[in-house]
């Protein structure tokens, strides 16, 4: 099992960590997000057949391909904390911060000329260009070395300035974003945090949670509820988003909550695995195909939420990620069909290496994945890179590992 490191404890649901992310709070910022003209729930799919094969009760899965139309989730964290910026900045209530009001010549002429900066591996990017495109001001994104063309022209397309940086990688580029804030006077809008910056990566995680609180309301209009949660994590911000919500929403009976990371980009296993109340970090070149995913570096501000809910940490292969996309883009039977790239399939292709490989059944069992669980997944992200997606799914890059069992039918 050296292609994969799982790490299970026990966990102590501190309400008290739930300040900043919880049920409430995340009704108001979902009220935020339906002001936009282009809000709707993305699909929460239901995979019966694979359930089925994979000896489940059922698997629901949150397409977030079809997002304001850019493909990914990213921008719901972006645009939350650039109208927060704008409502504190201008001392309007929360209540009344919509589109319109942003997008208000009134807004407009008391907020004067703003660039927005950050760093990105693509999707977080492109939500913030876009949500800086709506309110006409200007925009700045460095990317880090051997990043998607193509990710880099979508976020160019919303009027940003975009280069991906020779020999940086994601929190070099994090550092790059920073200094150029501080030097320039521009705004920086960054989905990790660390001490005294804390303010605007609190409202990107607050902005995640629209999500899980849509997720939730779908899951249960189908008359059932999550056992367990898999969720994916780069900086560990939407993860936080995801498990402040559900220990919140669930206080009473939590689901089982695992957060997914690169085998070599695993920052947020490494910090638990520790258990020395330290942040650890990964350093280098940060290598996976997962690119949203690689990055080194915890959030600090979402860590202290992850620590008190989260009961697994799942160190994955590449391959799991590319067996997750191939497995999602060719569904059994009625099943629906999703397109989701390394970063948003990364969660399926773990659960079907848990309840398929040979050499992880004691893990499945550890986990307590049997006939009676409900799965929740979240596709964060589609083909943002179409080649590579083909080159995955088409072609088979990225072989399996391991011996699969496919003992029924669905």
């Amino acid at each position: 099992m050296q292609d994969y490191k799982i790490f299970l404890r026990d966990i102590d649901k501190d309400q008290s960590k739930l300040a900043f992310i919880n049920e409430d709070l995340v009704n108001q910022v979902q009220k935020f997000h339906q002001s936009f003209d282009e809000y709707q729930e993305t699909p929460l799919l239901e995979l019966k057949n694979l359930a089925k094969l994979l000896g489940l009760k059922n698997i629901f899965i949150k397409d977030e391909s079809y997002r304001f139309g850019l493909n990914a989730f990213k921008v719901l964290g972006g645009s939350f904390a650039i109208g927060r910026y704008i409502a504190d900045l201008l001392d309007i209530d929360l209540a009344e911060l919509t589109q319109e009001k942003m997008l208000s010549k009134e807004v407009k002429d008391k907020l004067g000329d703003v660039t927005f900066v950050s760093a990105t591996d693509g999707n977080h990017g492109r939500g913030v260009a876009w949500a800086a495109q709506q309110l006409g001001q200007k925009c700045t994104i460095f990317m880090p070395d051997g990043s998607s063309i193509q990710r880099r022209d979508a976020i160019r397309s919303h009027g940003a300035e975009c280069e991906i940086m020779e020999g940086l990688n994601y929190d070099d580029c994090v550092r790059l974003a920073n200094k150029n804030a501080e030097e320039k006077g521009w705004i920086l809008v960054q989905d990790t945090s660390w001490e005294g910056y804390e303010k605007i990566p609190t409202w990107i995680i607050q902005g995640y949670a629209t999500l899980a609180k849509e997720a939730k309301d779908q899951i249960e209009a189908a008359g059932q509820r999550p056992s367990h949660i898999f969720v994916q994590a780069g900086v560990g911000s939407f993860a936080t988003a995801i498990t402040g919500y559900y220990a919140s929403a669930y206080k009473d009976d939590q689901p089982m909550i695992n957060v997914v990371e690169p085998l070599r980009v695993n920052c947020l296993y490494k910090t638990a695995k520790a258990e020395d109340g330290k942040i650890h970090k990964v350093t280098g070149k940060l290598e996976t195909i997962m690119a949203g995913l690689a990055c080194g570096e915890p959030v600090t501000i979402g860590w202290p939420v992850l620590d008190s809910f989260v009961q697994g940490f799942i160190s994955a292969p590449d391959s799991a990620a590319a067996r997750g996309m191939r497995i999602l883009g060719n569904p059994l039977g009625n099943d629906k069909r999703v397109i989701s790239g390394e970063s948003g399939a990364v969660s399926l292709g773990v659960l079907a290496d848990l309840c398929q490989r040979k050499d992880l059944v004691e893990w499945k069992e550890k986990l307590g994945l049997d006939e009676n669980s409900v799965i929740l997944l979240f596709s964060t992200e589609g083909d943002t890179d179409f080649e590579h997606y083909r080159k995955i799914v088409w072609d088979g890059l990225y072989k399996n590992e391991g011996s699969y069992i496919y003992t029924s039918k669905y």
